[in-house]
């Protein structure tokens, strides 16, 4: 990919912004589509297509977190960090965690 205009930063901050407004799309059509995780993770036809899609989505966003690590942008432990930070703050806000 030498004959890209936009140099690796631009190109991974890019791919991410895409992923992300993917991974943003599909959260929003499984919370119209189904009402509890069960539902989501059902044996219908409807659910199966719906979390393989999910996957993808999530899969890209990671990939491009890796990417971001790889090239030195971010490191595993500043994320680990800001992942301790954001889940404790997650149980005072929610109850995702216990």
């Amino acid at each position: 990919m030498e004959n890209s205009p936009l140099n690796i930063l631009q190109q991974l901050m890019t791919i991410t912004m895409e992923e992300c407004g993917e991974l943003t799309q599909i959260c929003s059509k499984t919370m119209r589509k189904f009402s509890t995780i069960d539902e989501v993770l059902e044996d219908t036809t409807r659910a199966s297509v719906n979390r393989v899609k999910l996957i993808e989505e999530v899969g890209d966003v990671l990939c491009m977190i890796e990417l971001m690590v790889e090239h030195g942008v971010l490191t595993n432990d500043e994320l680990g960090a800001r992942i301790t930070l954001k889940r404790d703050k997650l149980k005072t806000w929610s109850n995702l965690i216990k």
